[in-house]
């Protein structure tokens, strides 16, 4: 009898991940490496919500928390959805986990049968599919391309959706592509759905606070409020507040979608940290003033690599409209040969080539499920951008 779980052939490791170690190793072994390969804001946890973590702890609010989340989390998070995406929700409503990957992961354990499929607008961040064939669902990929900014068109979802179909996933502004949905482009979106009353919508909305310009964010039950009873949506502290590390996430949705999530994590993990928790309450009810300075500067750098990007042999930089990441396209340049000989065939041979030839970490866009791309963070400083684009600039214009 084999040790191991069949499911886990099933399942790719993370390429993020896996890039990123990569970088670590090098740096290790004395490389100068720049890693652009995490999604991680720079910029540190703003202070007053450190206090309110440090206040918790002083006032040894250090037990086991409820599963959902501690009530004053439960009841910010209700607020910050009214005041901020005009939904209203009761706290029975809403759950907190061990950030947002857990959320999305307890959704799917809670709902997926065998055969169910979710569909998945590509590009997609790395752990979508793989959380859905891990909770035995099938994940269904919906097309889309630079040329309408990597955003799903309503006719190839009404083309994708099927009898099958349980939830579709929509993350905007999305990880790789920074792509985010205007209301008129989110509208034709959830039009198509209220054709389809069996399908679940499962928005990730962590970049929402990471838009730029005069864009509005928007999200699918704010634009279509006759789609809130059948829609989870995910949010959490980790991108807008420079939280990654306290690990909250949190959702609100129908109750008895939220009861079965807290059954679920009930057996898993139970509650997240009750010190992380009073600091998110912190985060969400308290002074946001940090929230523009943040933008401003990854606004900043996002025109600066578009910039350099597409004064680079062979790139193609689209400008996104949120998140920390742009998703240059690379298709020119398969098929070109390095300083060394060796051919790139494949996206994943150009990032791997630049980490060798100039110690620069990016990830390959086919672990997004479309490529020939690459996806780039800019969550780092201007400095350290600057240096990383004239090595990509310098490789590319080295391949022949």
């Amino acid at each position: 009898m084999a040790l191991l779980a069949d499911v886990l052939s099933r399942v790719k490791p993370s390429a993020t991940i896996v890039m990123t170690q990569k970088a670590r190793d090098l740096k290790a072994s004395g490389v100068d490496v720049i890693s652009l390969s995490v999604g991680e804001p720079d910029f540190d946890t703003p202070e007053h919500i450190k206090q309110a973590a440090i206040d918790a702890i002083h006032r040894n609010e250090t037990r086991y928390p409820p599963v959902s989340g501690i009530v004053p989390l439960r009841e910010a998070i209700v607020r910050k959805f009214k005041r901020e995406n005009g939904l209203d929700y009761k706290v029975s409503q809403t759950i907190v986990g061990t950030g947002g990957k857990q959320v999305l992961y307890n959704a799917f354990l809670a709902t997926l049968n065998p055969g169910d499929e979710v569909v998945i607008p590509r590009p997609y961040w790395v752990s979508y599919p793989e959380m859905v064939g891990l909770c035995g669902g099938t994940p269904v990929f919906a097309d889309t391309d630079m040329a309408h900014g990597f955003k799903l068109q309503p006719e190839e979802l009404d083309r994708v959706l099927t009898p099958k179909t349980k939830w579709i996933v929509l993350n905007s502004p999305s990880n790789p592509s920074g792509a985010a949905y205007s209301g008129a482009e989110m509208k034709a979106l959830t039009d198509v759905l209220l054709r389809y009353p069996d399908v679940h919508i499962l928005t990730d909305d962590i970049y929402e606070h990471l838009t730029y310009g005069d864009f509005e964010f928007v999200t699918p039950a704010q634009v279509e409020p006759q789609l809130l009873e059948r829609t989870l949506t995910m949010n959490g502290v980790s991108k807008g507040y420079a939280m990654t590390g306290w690990r909250i996430g949190y959702a609100a949705g129908p109750e008895k979608l939220i009861k079965a999530m807290d059954f679920v994590q009930g057996q898993q993990t139970s509650g997240a940290s009750t010190i992380a928790q009073w600091a998110a309450v912190a985060a969400l009810d308290g002074p946001q003033d940090h929230l523009a300075k943040f933008r401003a500067a990854f606004q900043g750098r996002r025109d600066l690599v578009v910039s350099m990007l597409n004064q680079t042999n062979g790139l193609t930089c689209p400008t996104p409209e949120g998140a920390f990441y742009v998703y240059p396209s690379c298709a020119a340049l398969i098929g070109k040969k390095t300083e060394g000989g060796k051919t790139i065939e494949t996206d994943e041979d150009f990032v791997m080539e630049l980490l060798q030839a100039e110690g620069v970490a990016a990830v390959h866009g086919s672990a997004f499920g479309l490529g020939p791309n690459l996806r780039i963070s800019y969550a780092t400083s201007n400095a350290v951008l600057e240096e990383a684009c004239r090595r990509i600039q310098r490789f590319c214009g080295s391949l022949r």
